[in-house]
């Protein structure tokens, strides 16, 4: 989901804080793939609009105590609403999107076809916001999306058109990510994350009202038993832990050097994965894989060595798992 942590450390930070910082987006990256886990063994029973519907209520009970203790609630920008509502719609979608994929597909699969999502990112900001990119970060991106296809191919044997959907997924957040630095600036990462939890509510219920009286099972409400609420509550839970790690890990380390370590989660997603599920990426799927994580780093790399903005790769994906499957 890139960064709504705002406030990123200058490449002059101490040694100290460099380490604590990547230390805590370790500790992100660990914690960012038990949001896609609890959403997996909630899709059992509970649709993929009811499982976001969950993690924007959870996520926002979790960081309301630091919202109101800092005060940051003054920070809340009503005159933005319109702006907050559009972004807390395309979460919401990308959402959606990635846990009707985790019902049919491994975790692990689904996160390493969703970091297509900084390649997405690096062509829409040049699109729009007019950043230069060469032909070796094209080349990457073509790579990349090799690499996502690898992923995809049985994927797409095995369960069709949904296989697809993670990078619908990564398509939304990225275009979220656009849409947060043009507003990060002005506005508080906290009290930005927690508006975007409030519109992602309402959002969520009219979907699941239209899916009541329409009868569409991706959309259906549901009353969830007390397993299942349990895996609702961690949903969150992990959504706002890891968002918190995150946000931490900005304030006091540089993005250049957090931006590898987003894909951390794949190595961790697979782990739990396997824990859990017993899912393992078979040797097409590692190829798949390593070749999305190989582009995604060279793109970091160039974007350093050319001395672009700081990297937004980590910063989207950092968001989309604050804020997105």
């Amino acid at each position: 989901m890139t960064s709504q942590a705002g406030g990123l450390a200058t490449p002059s930070a101490p040694t100290t804080a460099i380490v604590n910082g990547l230390l805590l987006m370790l500790l992100a990256m660990l914690a960012a793939p038990l949001i896609d886990i609890f959403s997996k063994l909630a899709t059992g029973t509970t649709s993929p609009t009811m499982i976001t519907a969950a993690r924007f209520l959870f996520q926002a009970l979790f960081m309301l105590p630091i919202v109101l203790w800092n005060g940051l609630w003054r920070n809340l920008s009503w005159r933005m609403s319109a702006y907050h509502a559009v972004r807390a719609a395309i979460i919401t979608l990308s959402m959606i999107c990635f846990v009707a994929t985790l019902a049919v597909m491994p975790v692990a699969d689904a996160i390493a076809i969703f970091f297509v999502e900084p390649i997405i990112l690096t062509i829409l900001a040049s699109i729009f916001l007019g950043e230069t990119i060469g032909w070796r970060r094209y080349t990457a991106c073509g790579v990349g999306f090799i690499g996502a296809m690898i992923v995809i191919r049985p994927s797409f044997e095995e369960v069709g058109l949904i296989s697809v959907l993670p990078v619908i997924t990564a398509f939304c957040v990225a275009v979220f990510a656009l849409m947060t630095r043009a507003l990060a600036p002005r506005e508080n990462p906290w009290a930005m994350q927690f508006q975007m939890s409030l519109w992602g509510i309402p959002i969520c219920a009219l979907l699941l009202l239209m899916g009541d009286m329409a009868e569409v099972d991706f959309l259906a409400p549901s009353m969830p038993d007390l397993t299942v609420l349990l895996w609702l509550v961690g949903v969150g839970f992990f959504a706002a832990l890891s968002g918190i790690l995150a946000v931490y890990a900005y304030r006091v380390a540089p993005a250049s050097v957090l931006a590898p370590l987003q894909y951390f989660e794949i190595v961790s997603a697979t782990l739990f994965g396997w824990l859990v599920f017993g899912d393992f990426p078979d040797a097409v799927k590692w190829l798949g894989i390593a070749i999305i994580i190989g582009s995604g780093l060279y793109i970091i790399w160039r974007e350093r060595r050319v001395a672009a903005k700081p990297v937004t790769a980590a910063e989207t994906s950092v968001a989309s798992r604050i804020s997105t499957p």
